[in-house]
């Protein structure tokens, strides 16, 4: 029962059809660079995971047998003396082998980890950034077919006007030429007139269909009526555009590579732990008389300062500067662009105004012409091709009436696009 209820609830939407706020959030959300979003998310968490495992123990297994060319061993008269004791000094053999574990912790890396951590997230910002603007992009696109939908959908509906008030004039001729006080060719005259606007009628449903379609593909939803965006007053306010938000987000980027320059200054301090099993041992003197595997180990505290990092450290510093004066200049180019943008469509919407406020009694003035136009055709005083004038110079009136008006509204939801209110 609630599901009845709630379907009947939603009829009359569905019989008013989409409005522009309507399709402009449904494409963003049917617009496949959306994924991206979780994707990038994802990837930055696990570079974040990935640079935070620098913390954990670093724990290398290796193995490794040699064959030099020679050994340390003691000199021949040593060796003697040791030999005349009854003790047979052999010295190291030349083949060795090893198989151990080398264990190092970090302790102090100066933010080096921090520092990348922070890199890693703010290039994660600056994808999510950019992923932004190329889905705000797709509001224009949205504009550009909703409003083609708008204007189509006038056309039409002044199209089936011209029809009927053809059709009207056809049955008036009809009657006369009947009665002998019109010519047959004046009918025929008025009815081709009138299969002309039906097939521009068909012309004009075909672009429908069409720009139905694009829309609909491109909002995932069925759109059947675009609904006329109330007349408001252009405002300008503050530019709140995504591609200032990625602008940002370089530049943030930026300062946590340059935090990242002091991080490798600093100095690093780690403990390590190692061990192997092989031949030789720690106690050399010991393997130059026995020559066997034995076990080994080492554990200590290592300090470690590279200071090749100020070779470059100017040059870095310097490169990072100028990336962000380069970020700076698009920041005033992008905004000097949108102001012109803003400018050409604030002098439009007064162009359209303008024109409107003529639109009405230029719309009446062709009506009365085209009356007066009707009733001296049924006295003989013009023929028919001046009707026919004067009927598509009404028609045309109207037509560019509600072009201002579409136009004007096309300019007005720019602006808004332009400036992201």
């Amino acid at each position: 029962m609630r599901g009845i209820i709630l379907g009947l609830m939603m009829l009359p939407m569905a019989a008013l059809g989409q409005t522009l706020e309507d399709c402009q959030r449904a494409a963003e959300r049917n617009y496949p660079l959306i994924q991206q979003y979780g994707l990038i998310e994802k990837t930055t968490e696990l570079t974040v995971s990935n640079i935070q495992k620098g913390w954990l123990p670093q724990v290398t297994a290796a193995a490794q047998a040699t064959l030099q060319s020679d050994v340390t061993a003691f000199p021949d008269r040593i060796r003697q003396t040791f030999q005349t004791m009854g003790v047979d000094m052999e010295g190291l053999k030349k083949d060795q082998y090893r198989i151990g574990i080398d264990v190092q912790q970090t302790v102090y890396d100066g933010g080096a980890i921090k520092s990348q951590k922070e890199i890693a997230r703010q290039q994660g910002e600056v994808q999510a950034a950019q992923n932004e603007v190329n889905i705000y992009n797709v509001r224009k696109r949205v504009n550009e077919m909703y409003f083609a939908l708008l204007l189509t959908d006038e056309q039409m509906t002044l199209n089936k006007d011209l029809q009927q008030l053809l059709a009207s004039n056809e049955k008036k001729l009809a009657a006369m030429v009947k009665g002998g006080t019109a010519a047959e060719s004046d009918y025929m005259n008025v009815k081709a007139e009138r299969l002309n606007a039906c097939q521009q009628e068909v012309s004009l449903q075909a672009q429908r269909q069409t720009l139905v379609r694009m829309l609909s593909a491109l909002c995932g939803i069925e759109v059947k009526e675009a609904v006329k965006p109330t007349m408001t007053e252009e405002s300008v306010g503050t530019v709140q555009r995504p591609e200032l938000k990625a602008i940002d987000a370089q530049i943030r980027l930026a300062d946590a590579q340059e935090k990242a320059l002091n991080a490798a200054l600093m100095p690093k301090l780690g403990v390590f732990a190692q061990g192997f099993y092989g031949y030789p041992g720690y106690n050399m003197f010991e393997d130059m008389m026995s020559r066997r595997l034995s076990w080994n180990g080492m554990i200590g505290a290592r300090l470690t300062w590279n200071i090749g990092a100020l070779y470059t450290r100017r040059n870095d510093k310097a490169k990072l500067s100028l990336q962000r004066s380069m970020y700076g200049v698009q920041r005033e180019t992008f905004l000097f662009n949108n102001s012109l943008e803003q400018i050409q469509q604030s002098e439009n919407i007064g162009r359209y105004k303008k024109l409107m406020e003529d639109d009405e009694e230029i719309i009446a003035l062709r009506s009365s012409i085209r009356k007066a136009a009707e009733s001296k055709l049924a006295h003989d005083i013009i023929d028919v091709n001046d009707l026919l004038r004067e009927i598509n110079s009404e028609n045309g009136a109207k037509v560019q009436q509600r072009v201002h008006e579409i136009e004007m509204l096309k300019e007005i939801y720019d602006m808004k696009y332009t400036v992201n209110l």
